[in-house]
């Protein structure tokens, strides 16, 4: 005969083993997220790190491409899920989060909710939570890529196409990647020569990129657009160094450095502003 203790470690079991469902999340305490899992839940992000998006040079046509389809969005009318690919550094996650800023600050209620490459398997139930809420949401995968055995891509395909519910309407995938078509070149050749009908077998891979409606590429800067942005944050954060001086120890910095891109410029002002006493 089974006693009372006994019935209770085995409740206790079941409830390890199926949990109850996690309480709605509440979007009104942050206007940017990110979700977790294990268990499953969205954190909401009291300050997002960003820069004005008027300090984003040298990217002039990516930026007024991916704020006008963001403004869309934002307003309840159609717009693209959109892959940022290119050149490191350059600016392609810091512009997602500007845009962002730059509409929340118009007053318009859009939230933003970072996924990891790693969590993209748990999407569907991000969807749900997503699906039921009164808000517009921008999912946003930062530099995004897949490697020759992983599967996760599969999981990319469910946000992009919807599956028979289809992507909700309150909804919209923004990603950023190296890669433009999301795989190593390597890894495309190999299915191209391994598999029984490799065209089949590449195009699975390939069209991924494909369900993206928008693609904007970012390419390597040019000395004088490098330049400009070093100008640009001297110029919002008050630091008045003679341009002359700043000139050659910016060229000099990228020198030491082997690149030139949006990263090496605000890592150039770091140090000028800490030299300088300023805080940014």
């Amino acid at each position: 005969m089974t006693d009372t203790s006994d019935l209770a470690r085995i409740a206790d079991a079941l409830d390890r083993m199926c949990p109850a469902p996690a309480p709605a999340p509440d979007f009104d305490a942050a206007d940017a997220f990110v979700w977790h899992t294990g268990p499953d839940r969205l954190e909401p992000v009291p300050q997002v790190s960003r820069v004005d998006l008027s300090l984003l040079v040298g990217v002039d046509r990516s930026r007024e491409t991916l704020l006008a389809n963001t403004l869309q969005f934002a307003k309840g009318y159609a717009a693209n899920n959109a892959l940022l690919w290119g050149a490191r550094g350059m600016g392609k996650s810091s512009l997602v989060k500007a845009i962002h800023g730059h509409i929340v600050d118009q007053g318009l209620p859009l939230k933003i909710v970072e996924l990891q490459r790693e969590d993209l398997p748990s999407v569907t139930r991000l969807m749900n939570h997503l699906r039921a809420a009164p808000y517009r949401f921008l999912l946003f995968c930062d530099d995004l890529s897949f490697s020759h055995d992983d599967q996760h891509y599969k999981s990319l395909k469910a946000i992009l196409d919807g599956g028979i519910e289809g992507r909700p309407e309150n909804v919209l995938l923004y990603a950023t990647s190296n890669r433009r078509h999301l795989m190593p070149r390597d890894m495309i050749e190999n299915e191209r020569s391994s598999a029984i009908n490799p065209a089949e077998a590449v195009e699975e891979k390939v069209s991924l990129s494909d369900r993206f409606g928008l693609w904007l590429g970012f390419h390597p800067c040019s000395q004088d657009d490098y330049l400009t942005m070093i100008y640009g944050y001297c110029d919002a954060y008050g630091i008045g160094v003679d341009r002359g001086t700043i000139r050659a120890e910016a060229i000099e910095w990228t020198a030491t450095r082997g690149s030139r891109s949006g990263r090496v410029a605000w890592q150039y002002f770091t140090d000028l502003a800490g030299r300088q006493s300023v805080r940014v």
